[in-house]
């Protein structure tokens, strides 16, 4: 769009306000998928920031950049964790065309590959629950082409990783049953740490109380991992997947803990820097996701 609109708004106004009009006077762009800066190479400016607090005068120029289809990030989730686990089980019940045909609708021999299956259903149907009664999420929604990304990944690696522990060729772990029982007692450890962090953060944004704060542990032992940790979800999320390759002793399994825990650790790290500036009096001791370490 390259021809200016005009609005006449209060001081008081919000960006937000300015996205409403917008929309009214062109219903294509809805609120979510507008982007306003006052200057090109600026970083988009928030719906809650008010005209009168920002750098400008009685006019204001603000540039504007269509975002693309948007989808709500409830959504976003739901597409994100019902694909692996479906994907998964597609695989755990070997439907025809995946394996030898000799294969189709067979099961594993193997114990510990219906105990894989049955953590790798718990730990998605885990997430699908926090999506829909936990979390509180500060942004409302993610482009499209994000999604379509996305959902490429986590399908795409469930179907990887699925097709070699349900394969009829599989090996169990070197070190039997004592490998798999400590792995999966590390397995719930995690699970249940990485659930009580949420539900921690959500009664954190949940109280009703507009101040800012950052979390802090709680009576529940899960949470002291707050004591060490600025993003112990992510520490639980890592300690999970790092468990579930143990336990399966998969190589793509291995490999998409790797790639997570980078990911993970790169939304962490951005997070401890932004308590840092917030908060003066944020706990030096933490660190962003490993403790003492990173």
């Amino acid at each position: 769009m390259s021809r200016p609109t005009f609005f006449e708004v209060e001081p008081y106004s919000t960006v937000g306000d300015i996205k409403s009009l917008f929309h009214k006077s062109y219903p294509h762009w809805y609120p979510a998928r507008q982007a306003l800066k006052l200057d090109p190479k600026e970083k988009s400016l928030r719906d809650d920031e008010i005209l009168q607090s920002l750098p400008v005068g009685t006019t204001a120029t603000m540039y504007f950049r269509d975002l693309g289809p948007q989808l709500g990030w409830t959504m976003v989730f739901l597409a994100e964790c019902i694909g692996p686990l479906l994907t998964y089980l597609l695989f755990y019940f070997r439907v025809p065309y995946i394996y030898s045909h000799r294969y189709a609708f067979t099961s594993s021999p193997h114990p510990v590959v219906i105990l894989a299956c049955a953590c790798h259903t718990f730990h998605y149907m885990k997430r699908l629950i926090e999506t829909i009664f936990v979390h509180r999420f500060s942004h409302g929604t993610m482009p499209l082409r994000t999604i379509v990304r996305n959902c490429a990944y986590y399908w795409g690696f469930a179907a990887w990783l699925a097709y070699y522990i349900n394969h009829p060729l599989y090996t169990p772990p070197s070190y039997g049953e004592i490998q798999i029982n400590y792995a999966l007692v590390m397995f719930v450890i995690c699970e249940l740490g990485n659930f009580s962090i949420h539900l921690t953060l959500n009664s954190i944004r949940g109280d009703g109380s507009r101040a800012r704060r950052f979390p802090v542990p709680t009576k529940n032992p899960f949470t002291w991992l707050f004591f060490f940790v600025s993003c112990p979800n992510y520490t639980y999320e890592v300690g999970a997947w790092v468990s579930f390759s143990i336990m399966t002793q998969c190589l793509p399994v291995a490999l998409y803990t790797l790639l997570g825990f980078i990911q993970m650790s790169i939304w962490a790290k951005g997070k401890h820097r932004a308590y840092i500036r917030e908060f003066k009096d944020y706990p030096s001791l933490r660190m962003a996701i490993i403790p003492l370490i990173l």
